[in-house]
């Protein structure tokens, strides 16, 4: 059943991903933090309460999202066990960003592929944090690229991680796991910001969401890596590169792609008009082009199916 289970989602994912408009986990978490994150800055005035808040809230969406998966996922197996198997696959295929991913890369590419800036920029703006509005074609491909490496961890492989352990951890099983990392995730991506108003508030979401993610970020690494078939020079390149980044992982993740398609991502980006200098990371042997963010997400798309069958397997033949 937990291969099925894992199989069908991962299906699922490849076949219709997250249909816009659909009910989405993420959406029902988004509405829960934009909640008690304003009722958060509303009533708590000075850094310690909004710290405090902060771990409440982060508490909060993340044990009350693995608690509601977890219920959902029994109440649908004790109807009976064929419904708890399309359940548990419905809610896994919600945590994997594989399709999403891509959909929004060509989404953007496709404009840009017929030198229309304009729209390749205004479609990039709705994925990314920086100013888009000044972007060249070539810092276009980058951006892209560098979203679509830095996701593949946090979007991609680490839920894959969790929804692995906890699949092998009866009492828990695999969605109240994989809800865990989403939930924390998506708290990092709203509130877990330096700046105001979320300094002090987002604190314990960012730093919570750095320690899950950072052991399956370095799996992922050793995984490009043998992909490659260049590991020792992959990880020259890491080591070299990627804790320059003020990110424990993104840094990681995205220099590791540098490295196997070897390209320079980092640089200059400007986020409301305020220039931020990124470390650059790997070499750039090769110009980013349509065909590295393609080799990209070819790349995560064969880590994913690797530790996949891997987790398969070993549910098969070892337990």
């Amino acid at each position: 059943m937990t291969s099925a289970v894992l199989v069908l989602a991962a299906l699922l994912d490849y076949l219709i991903g997250d249909p816009w408009g659909w009910p989405h986990p993420v959406r029902v978490m988004g509405w829960v933090i934009s909640l008690l994150s304003k009722l958060a800055l509303k009533y708590c005035q000075n850094p310690f309460s909004q710290r405090l808040a902060g771990i409440i809230m982060g508490l909060t969406v993340i044990i009350g999202s693995g608690l509601v998966g977890w219920i959902i996922v029994e109440v649908a197996k004790w109807i009976h066990p064929f419904l708890g198997i399309a359940v548990q696959s419905i809610l896994l295929a919600s945590c994997f960003a594989l399709k999403s991913l891509r959909n929004a890369a060509i989404e953007v590419l496709q404009p840009l592929e017929h030198g229309e800036l304009e729209p390749a920029r205004m479609i990039l703006s709705n994925y990314v944090g920086r100013d888009t509005v000044n972007l060249s074609a070539a810092e276009i491909f980058r951006a892209v690229l560098e979203t679509v490496t830095e996701n593949a961890t946090d979007g991609v492989m680490a839920p894959l991680f969790y929804t692995i352990i906890g699949a092998f951890i009866p009492v828990i099983g695999a969605v109240p796991l994989a809800l865990v990392y989403k939930a924390s995730s998506t708290l990092d991506s709203m509130v877990g910001y330096k700046e105001v108003p979320y300094t002090y508030i987002g604190w314990f979401s960012a730093r919570w969401e750095d320690v899950l993610t950072w052991l399956p970020c370095r799996l992922t690494v050793i995984t490009l890596s043998l992909l490659s078939l260049k590991p020792v020079n992959v990880w020259r390149i890491c080591y070299r590169d990627a804790a320059k980044d003020p990110s424990p992982n993104s840094g990681w993740s995205e220099c590791a792609y540098a490295a196997v398609l070897g390209v320079q991502m980092g640089g200059i980006n400007w986020y409301r008009g305020v220039a931020q200098e990124k470390p650059l990371l790997g070499d750039a042997i090769y110009p980013i082009t349509s065909d590295s963010i393609d080799k990209a997400l070819q790349l995560t798309r064969y880590a994913f199916l690797l530790w996949l069958g891997l987790a398969v397997f070993f549910n098969f033949f070892v337990i």
